[in-house]
């Protein structure tokens, strides 16, 4: 499962005018009644009792046994799960069918970064009425942070993506590199690789917005301040940002980055042959590696995320979804069942075992969690450092309301630094003032 990948597949932009049509959605269901605004377990029980049909998007591949499983415990009730496209692709058909009032899903996979635009359009449902709110403490902090806006829960975290380094042991080994525990280390590391050999590489990078996203937020900025329709995009001044920049900006210059763009052919054959030798990113990375660069069979390794400052122990999140409820879904009630079965209830531990990485505690904290051995890490017990990884991530990050089309849009600006078109600095520059202009002509207060 790979939720960068659906992030760098981004194409075109979604756009949504949020304060022209979202905002002024009712709260009436799609056949004209009014929405309840207390659902008790009660009422939820006598849903699935009674049966009916929910219709699930979602690109998962761990969603289709969740979706069979709740359909033999709730025989009743039928699951029309439907991929509707990954990423941007969904995004654009739900914002379509929402805008139509027409073919609305009851549940919809949504990305944490895409999940606020939806959030302040109130095309998804406050989980609150069906008394969500009693669930906190049920997932890591970062990804229930990542759900709500405000007092208001948007969606159920069904996966997380706290970073850490992966990275080639047996190249490491070879020209005597000591896994690196600081960027600074992470540099030098990169210089002494490539020098050695030429064709190697610490990681390949051309130039990805979850990832600088996931980097500044590890360094502390908060680029992103959201307060409903007030918004400040500041990259040009956050000390995070500038923390990124300049370490960035050295291994582009002294070309240490290999060019190769990531979830292609040639980037998974850099990491079966050890010439992309690390990888910093999220924690479903695993499965992806197993599956992806089998050659490398017992070569990697997993350590904490390199720290911008020395004895750090600061992580962030990239990548990880949602499952949200459509204003204008017809089955609310059965499709909040849906949400609790697959997030917390047994549907998590399904979508575990299928190689998810969960977003829950109590699974993070099982013995029988962290005391997996991976064969194709050496037998590393690797979810010990997940897991340690997901307790570290830094609080207070925010999201755009308009994310995805700040994301879309990053190529354009930041992206120009990666191909000697400016610096990191210059890039970050034009993304901020970009941003701004979009959501100033979208409606929003933007500073």
């Amino acid at each position: 499962m790979s939720i960068t990948r659906r992030r760098a597949l981004l194409g075109a932009a979604m756009s949504i005018t949020l304060l022209a049509t979202g905002c002024s959605s009712s709260d009436e269901g799609t056949d004209g009644t009014a929405a309840p605004t207390s659902v008790s377990e009660a009422d939820i029980k006598a849903a699935l009792d009674a049966g009916g049909t929910i219709n699930v998007w979602a690109w998962d591949t761990t969603i289709t046994k969740v979706a069979a499983d709740f359909q033999t415990k709730y025989p009743k009730v039928k699951v029309n799960l439907t991929n509707a496209g990954t990423g941007n692709d969904q995004y654009t058909a739900l914002q379509n069918a929402i805008t139509a009032g027409t073919g609305v899903p009851d549940v919809a996979q949504i990305e944490y970064y895409a999940l606020p635009q939806f959030a302040l359009a109130k095309s998804v449902v406050d989980l609150n009425t069906y008394g969500a709110a009693a669930l906190n403490g049920t997932f890591t902090p970062g990804t229930w942070n990542a759900v709500h806006a405000g007092d208001k829960i948007y969606g159920f975290p069904i996966d997380s993506g706290p970073m850490a380094l992966f990275y080639n042991k047996e190249v490491f080994d070879k020209h005597q590199i000591a896994v690196p525990t600081t960027w600074e280390e992470y540099a030098a590391a990169a210089e002494k690789l490539h020098t050695a050999d030429p064709k190697a590489y610490i990681t390949s990078d051309s130039g990805d917005a979850g990832f600088t996203t996931s980097l500044i937020w590890q360094a502390g900025g908060k680029p992103y301040q959201v307060n409903g329709t007030d918004v400040t995009v500041n990259f040009a001044s956050d000390p995070g940002a500038q923390k990124f920049a300049a370490q960035w900006q050295k291994l582009i210059d002294k070309k240490l980055l290999s060019p190769v763009p990531g979830w292609t052919d040639e980037w998974y054959k850099g990491l079966g042959d050890g010439t992309i030798a690390t990888l910093v990113t999220g924690a479903w990375m695993p499965s992806n590696l197993e599956k992806g660069a089998a050659p490398a069979n017992g070569k990697w390794r997993v350590a904490p995320m390199p720290q911008w400052e020395a004895g750090g122990k600061a992580t962030a999140e990239n990548g990880g979804s949602s499952l949200a409820i459509p204003e204008k879904g017809a089955s609310k009630t059965l499709a909040y069942a849906f949400l609790k079965y697959a997030a917390v209830d047994e549907g998590a531990q399904t979508r575990i075992d299928d190689g998810a990485f969960p977003a829950t505690t109590k699974h993070l904290a099982a013995p029988e969690f962290q005391n997996k051995e991976f064969p194709y890490f050496g037998g590393q017990k690797v979810n010990e450092v997940l897991a340690a990884s997901a307790g570290q991530v830094v609080t207070g990050w925010s999201y755009l309301p308009f994310q995805v089309y700040a994301n879309s849009i990053y190529g354009d600006t930041v992206g120009k630094a990666y191909i000697g078109q400016g610096s990191l600095t210059d890039g970050l520059k034009a993304w901020q003032d970009a941003s701004v202009k979009y959501g100033t002509e979208q409606g929003f207060t933007v500073k």
